[in-house]
């Protein structure tokens, strides 16, 4: 044995599989929930509800401001994060929990007037980093708005 012991003994385990309610989300480095991908509100809920402290209170803020601003806007999870589109497989956002803010991905935010400020290595991507207490709920609609007459990223 490595000295480490497991995350979830095997006992544990068989109980979680036989009754799905008895499993917590497992935290990710910088407190990111760990969600299995799906398509829909449910799973982007589930998400919103592991964000760990203040996080998910901004969670529910950031939903819901976006479906106020993109009636019928698509939702999913996929690798840990909640995506959202006004197609199928097609995004033009994405959020993800880090330790001390939330990261907001723009994916054509260069795009956007005036665009967020933080940068990415991929020229179209911009990032609104949002610490507790920060958001600009007019900016961010505006800008969800913006993007969500972009053409989307498939992915």
């Amino acid at each position: 044995m490595n000295g480490k012991t497991p995350r979830q003994p095997a006992k544990a385990a068989k109980e979680a599989a036989a009754n799905p309610a008895l499993t917590e989300p497992v935290l990710l480095s910088g407190g990111n929930p760990q969600i299995p991908k799906g398509y829909g509100d449910a799973p982007v809920q589930a998400y919103i509800a592991a964000m760990p402290g203040w996080k998910s209170d901004l969670g529910r803020r950031l939903d819901a401001l976006i479906e106020r601003t993109v009636p019928g806007v698509r939702k999913a999870v996929k690798w840990n994060s909640p995506f959202y589109g006004v197609e199928d497989d097609v995004w033009f956002l994405s959020f993800h929990c880090f330790t001390k803010y939330v990261k907001v991905t723009f994916f054509r935010g260069v795009s956007l007037q005036p665009a967020p400020k933080g940068k990415s290595k991929y020229e179209a991507v911009r990032y609104l980093d949002i610490h507790e207490g920060e958001l600009d709920e007019a900016q961010f609609a505006d800008w969800v708005k913006q993007a969500s007459q972009l053409p989307g990223e498939r992915m």
